[in-house]
């Protein structure tokens, strides 16, 4: 007898609807609380920041089942029971917590009945998406998941045959080179090997998405995420390489002269040049217009003065995309602007060689391989020529443009994080065996199996959906902070989950499920985080509304 729903393309349609219309209730009431004279009134937004973020999380679950649905009609004959029965989970349980209760974190439960009284109109749906989501089709879904060990996958990807391809490739790439080799580097704290790194420069990493005329390999973001996942899959680090350089080279590309182009692209996209991206600074996170560090002209030259935090692989790194203030008198964004800095590539014995610069490395529990540092400068000089684009207060505009990108890439490497993490735990939950059997076959360790798959399925099909409009030319903020904000829980959520079934072996920082849990922790800070990022979509959300 099949698992599988009559008619399930048809129930993923409607459940994607419904939850739009939820959507459609919920912004049009955060609207009515957050707006004065006809706009959206700041102090008024802050104040209901948990119905915001409540609607930026149901939007983005809204987005998911709609992209699922999408895919699955897109599959065609295709859409088996690989495919169908986590589908029709991640439908059940996605449509139940937008009913009850979303969960935007651990301690942090949305329910869009305490903002509104919405009528029933989602329990029709849920009843008939039950049987989708029974103990049986979860112990399905845990088989199938065996039988698929060694894939990229679990599900049809959908993918045309030239991104099936890189997808394999990178694959068998990351089980020969990265995998067998990750917990060893964590647990050494030792930097990425650069053979590891001139291998993946050979094989078009850092240009994927550059053009060819500047060394790149043509492609779009979707490759970048098919990549990204899949080196991620094997360590966040190796899956994290190419996230400055994807960073430098779409700077460069969009606001770079010609000159610039010329003298940085071709290294970069290479990998001979090692960028870093220096914007944090200790006393401002994500406030990035009240950044403090500053550029004084000094004839043909610059001169830096103040420190940034959390800069990754800056001791290694040839040059910096370096964001500081360049309009003494600003006290926002316009008194900004970007240099691309050159450095010498430091050692281990002597990490930051440049004169008026100094830096000590931070101690990270996890996300390591690039390493994390703290920068002073102290009349650090920079050329002129190095002024990206030639203009001054232009630098937060410049990184404005990026963030759609570096937000759809680290979406990518929370799914591979969150894919490594099912590996693990699918891996011991049929190998351990308690009371006559392997653990798998219990409940409520199939359960959580199950749901790992469904997610990750979700993240994915709503992730390529944020790359595909982005190589489209489209506008995608909106869904590349969606496909950043859930894949991030997801990522986290499988990895917690994956310890737990793991038990106390997973306890032991030997296991590699440790290192996972640590690595996806990061995931929902960095690139903008969980709460900014809901209040970005929010606010999106509410100003296309008003």
């Amino acid at each position: 007898m099949t698992l599988i729903l009559p008619h399930l393309p048809d129930l993923l349609d409607e459940a994607a609807l419904e939850a739009a219309a939820l959507v459609a209730s919920l912004q049009s009431t955060v609207l009515g609380r957050v707006q004065k004279s006809g706009r959206l009134d700041r102090n008024a937004l802050d104040a209901e920041q948990h119905a915001a973020h409540g609607l930026a999380w149901a939007a983005a679950y809204a987005e998911t089942l709609r992209q699922t649905a999408v895919w699955a009609r897109a599959l065609g004959d295709d859409f088996g029971e690989a495919e169908a029965l986590p589908a029709q989970l991640l439908a059940h349980e996605y449509l139940s917590q937008l009913a009850g209760g979303l969960p935007m974190n651990q301690g942090e439960i949305f329910r869009p009945a305490d903002v509104f009284a919405p009528a029933d109109r989602l329990g029709h749906v849920i009843g008939r998406l039950r049987a989708g989501a029974s103990q049986a089709v979860k112990l399905r879904i845990v088989e199938l998941l065996d039988a698929a060990r060694g894939r990229p996958s679990l599900e049809t990807s959908g993918l045309d045959e030239t991104l099936e391809a890189v997808r394999d490739q990178f694959h068998a790439f990351t089980a020969e080179k990265i995998t067998p080799h990750a917990q060893g580097w964590h647990l050494r704290d030792e930097l990425i090997p650069m053979s590891l790194l001139e291998e993946l420069g050979d094989l078009g990493v850092f240009g994927l998405t550059a053009p060819e005329v500047w060394g790149g390999a043509g492609m779009g973001k979707v490759a970048m995420c098919v990549v990204s996942e899949a080196l991620s899959r094997g360590w966040i680090g190796a899956g994290s390489l190419g996230t400055r350089s994807e960073i430098a080279a779409e700077l460069i590309l969009a606001h770079g002269t010609d000159d610039q182009k010329a003298r940085w692209l071709p290294g970069i996209t290479s990998g001979r040049t090692i960028p870093t991206a220096v914007f944090s600074e200790p006393e401002a996170g994500s406030d990035l217009g009240s950044l403090r560090t500053r550029a004084i002209r000094d004839g043909e030259s610059w001169r830096v003065y103040g420190a940034k935090t959390w800069i990754t692989h800056a001791a290694r790194a040839d040059v910096m995309t370096l964001l500081v203030r360049t309009e003494p008198a600003s006290k926002d964004h316009r008194g900004l602007s970007m240099f691309l800095a050159e450095k010498p590539r430091g050692t281990p014995a002597d990490p930051f060689p440049a004169t008026g610069m100094s830096g000590g490395e931070i101690a990270v529990i996890g996300y390591r391989g690039m390493k994390e540092y703290e920068l002073a400068f102290d009349g650090f000089e920079i050329a002129d020529h190095n002024l990206l684009g030639g203009q001054t207060g232009q630098g937060f505009v410049q990184l404005m443009a990026t963030f759609e990108s570096a937000r759809i890439q680290t979406a990518a490497r929370a799914i591979g994080v969150a894919q490594n993490a099912l590996d693990l735990a699918l891996d011991y939950a049929l190998q351990r065996r308690q009371f006559g059997g392997p653990i798998a076959d219990f409940p409520r360790v199939a359960n959580k199996l199950a749901m790992m798959a469904a997610e990750i399925l979700g993240a994915r099909r709503l992730t390529w959906f944020a790359a595909r409009a982005k190589d489209e030319g489209r506008r995608c903020d909106l869904e590349a902070g969606m496909a950043k904000l859930t894949a991030a829980r997801i990522a986290w959520a499988a990895a917690d989950n994956a310890v737990q079934i793991h038990g106390g072996t997973g306890f032991a920082v030997e296991q590699p499920v440790s290192r996972v849990l640590a690595d996806a922790r990061i995931l929902n800070i960095f690139e903008g985080a969980g709460e900014i990022q809901a209040q970005v979509i929010a606010r999106r959300l509410l100003e296309g509304a008003n």
